[in-house]
């Protein structure tokens, strides 16, 4: 039922903005009180308002500094990828980072910490984070920040995953933290990000390869346009001619991922009702190919 509930555009952006809650009341309830850091580039902007407090005695009053950092720091990095999330996911991500940046700056931040025990913390705020995670990307969402940089150094042809570069950004980040602060602070920094990876890939629809052949009499040129504006999925297609009828169809080849499935039925039906859809999931895909995860 949830699932199906989902599928409704308006529902799944309603439900990726509770992840952006859910992961803001994760980090400032549990982590930061702590003195605890989250990874990616909410870590960054973490460090860099603990060091202008500390260096310029800078604050924004109950405001918490890092989440108008992170909005900031986000600008940029939507501007230019704009086009290569497709316009539904961009308009999702740029929901999704803003209603980020507005939790993560107003969600008030505990004196004292809720938990003193720092891993019942680490645990509890995983949790929070790696559910709220999971459910924004399982609504066809990101929350800007590092996996749109990702994309953007894979699209210049770097030769990178989105992956390793969020493996490589955090080791560089904890690196820094071991040199500004404690090595108990970035020890449990990096348990709590463990706890939430975990969480998370349980709770994100696995970002599996699918396949997908559309079988359309309808303009395919229109279809393919449509893909790449709303997913920024590339399309190949043919010419085809059905066996018991003998009348010429257009075929549609794309490749995505299977929590953008019901997204693409969606768009192929609003241009032919009748369309007929063939999906192969669990397909090797090489080559340039964005893994929204």
């Amino acid at each position: 039922m949830l699932n199906r509930l989902l599928h409704h555009p308006g529902l799944r952006l309603l439900a990726a903005i509770f992840g952006t809650l859910l992961c803001a009341v994760g980090v400032n309830l549990f982590i930061v009180p702590l003195g605890f850091y989250t990874g990616g580039l909410m870590g960054f902007c973490q460090i860099l308002r603990t060091l202008l407090l500390s260096g310029l005695n800078f604050e924004l009053g109950t405001i918490d500094m890092a989440g108008v950092l992170y909005f900031l720091i986000n600008i940029p990095i939507l501007i230019y990828a704009w086009r290569l999330l497709g316009r539904g996911m961009a308009l999702r991500t740029l929901v999704c980072t803003v209603t980020s940046s507005l939790f993560y700056a107003i969600v008030p931040i505990p004196s004292a910490p809720i938990m003193e025990d720092p891993l019942t913390a680490c645990l509890l705020g995983g949790i929070f984070v790696g559910v709220g995670s999971g459910v924004v990307l399982t609504c066809s969402s990101t929350v800007g920040g590092l996996d749109i940089v990702g994309v953007c150094l894979s699209h210049k042809g770097v030769s990178i995953s989105v992956g390793r570069f969020n493996i490589g950004f955090n080791a560089a980040l904890y690196a820094v933290c071991l040199f500004l602060f404690s090595p108990e602070v970035t020890i449990y920094s990096v348990i709590y990000n463990f706890f939430a990876a975990i969480v998370m890939d349980r709770m994100h629809q696995q970002n599996v390869s699918v396949q997908i052949i559309i079988f359309t009499h309808a303009d395919e040129v229109a279809i393919s346009q449509s893909i790449i504006d709303k997913l920024g999925r590339g399309v190949t297609y043919w010419e085809g001619v059905g066996a018991y009828t003998g009348e010429n169809v257009h075929v549609l080849c794309v490749c995505l991922s299977k929590y953008e499935v019901e997204e693409l039925r969606q768009v192929v039906h609003e241009v032919d009702p009748h369309a007929f859809l063939v999906v192969e999931e669990g397909i090797r895909v090489e080559g340039f190919f964005f893994k929204r995860q």
